[in-house]
């Protein structure tokens, strides 16, 4: 449902650079020109699914050994649940399912699978923090996830005595833009606030700084948590923010609160 014009943030004329993967850049480009922005979408990470292998097949088939399945994304989670329509009429119950965050959470839970996820915050270590997943030793656990992705969970887990099993589903790449489209968006569209939502976007906006050419490191840098704030910080960003959540709302009322606050010289990011 629309929100009505009045109880947006006003972002007219502003203009805003969104590096998120598709199809979430596109919905949250639209909640930006809903508020009024000007909005490119450069997606830094494309995401690819996996050929289904042998291995990958008995690990679905096996899914009832499983104590814990973990999803660490919305996309993740998608496919996990395409390969459990394909094998499983009806998932096996006595599973504990968990998400890291509210996005991932819910496309879960519109499956029809009770979920756990954080209280608060939406990261791995957010995650790991749950009581059900400090009292581990000897079960099993499966997590789907793509391809060299954190391995925080893993080895939190493993730590713990859990025997954790990698589930990857798909892989991350950069993608390659033509110079001239880069030039226009970095250079001449010159954004004044950049959406990077994770350490891997992150790392490619710098590599597509320092390739190309433009400095981008006074622009307003919102990332998803601390961690990649010092990450932005130590790569010489000098404004990253971490917003509220990672809602699209959310995301775009603090772009607003941050933008203004430069403008008045009241505010400050994270």
């Amino acid at each position: 449902m629309a929100i009505p014009r009045a109880e947006l943030p006003d972002l007219r004329g502003r203009r805003i650079l969104i590096c998120r993967p598709e199809p979430e850049a596109t919905r949250l480009a639209d909640r930006f020109r809903d508020a009024g922005a000007m909005v490119r979408v450069l997606p830094l990470i494309e995401r690819e699914p996996l050929p289904e292998t042998p291995e990958r097949r008995t690990l679905i088939l096996n899914l009832d050994q499983f104590s814990h399945i973990i999803t660490v994304s919305p996309y993740a989670a998608r496919l996990l649940l395409d390969e459990l329509d394909a094998w499983w009429p009806q998932i096996p119950a006595g599973i504990r399912w968990y998400a890291v965050g509210a996005a991932t959470a819910s496309v879960l839970t519109k499956h029809g699978l009770s979920t756990r996820a954080p209280a608060q915050g939406w990261t791995s270590e957010a995650l790991l923090t749950l009581p059900s997943l400090t009292q581990v030793k000897g079960q099993k656990v499966l997590l789907a996830r793509g391809t060299n992705g954190r391995e925080l969970i893993r080895q939190t887990l493993e730590a713990r005595g859990a025997r954790v099993t990698p589930l990857p589903l798909y892989r991350r790449f950069s993608p390659d833009y033509p110079p001239k489209e880069l030039s226009d968006i970095l250079g001449a569209f010159a954004p004044e606030a950049i959406v990077a939502l994770s350490g891997e976007t992150l790392n490619n906006l710098v590599a597509l700084c320092a390739n190309s050419g433009h400095n981008l490191y006074d622009r307003l840098l919102i990332v998803p948590a601390e961690r990649v704030a010092e990450q932005a910080r130590a790569a010489g960003f000098k404004n990253p923010c971490i917003p509220g959540s990672l809602a699209d709302n959310d995301i775009v009322a603090t772009v607003a609160a941050q933008l203004t606050g430069r403008d008045g010289g009241s505010g400050k990011a994270k």
